[in-house]
């Protein structure tokens, strides 16, 4: 939470500086998740995109920039987790997080061995999901 003493100004750049040099990758089929994650990423000064297939979200990451993917893992047109394979072998490679709707300690396992720094269960709370964004980017 902002302190009263702060200016807009001020708020907007302390986010804009904390957030600075990572883009924030959301994919997920469920379109109304991916923009509320989006909305409130961007409320803490995160750059976003999203995707809704694997393939699109492929394709954003050719894109070469320095990436943080939020991926579910079953997506309509194949596995989640090879988008967090791919991302895990750019260079540097991102740090991702696994979202599902049926977790499974097979499936946190399967996750955490495709290179998922963390494994998180819908439905999650805004504040659990900001917390745990900024944590996996050593955020405080």
């Amino acid at each position: 939470m902002t302190e009263l003493s702060d200016t807009p100004d001020d708020a907007a750049a302390s986010r804009r500086e904390r957030a600075s040099g990572v883009m924030v990758l959301i994919v997920d089929d469920e379109v109304d998740l991916a923009r509320t994650c989006e909305r409130l990423l961007r409320r803490h000064g995160y750059d976003v995109v999203t995707a809704t297939t694997r393939a699109s979200a492929l394709t954003a990451l050719a894109a070469g920039t320095s990436w943080l993917v939020v991926c579910d893992v079953r997506l309509p047109d194949g596995s989640g987790l090879d988008v967090v394979r791919a991302a895990r072998q750019q260079t540097p490679p991102a740090r991702a997080i696994v979202m599902t709707g049926r977790p499974s300690e097979t499936g946190r396992r399967a996750a955490l061995d495709s290179g998922a720094d963390e494994y998180m269960t819908k439905p999650f709370s805004a504040s659990s999901f900001a917390a745990l964004v900024d944590r996996t980017l050593g955020r405080p």
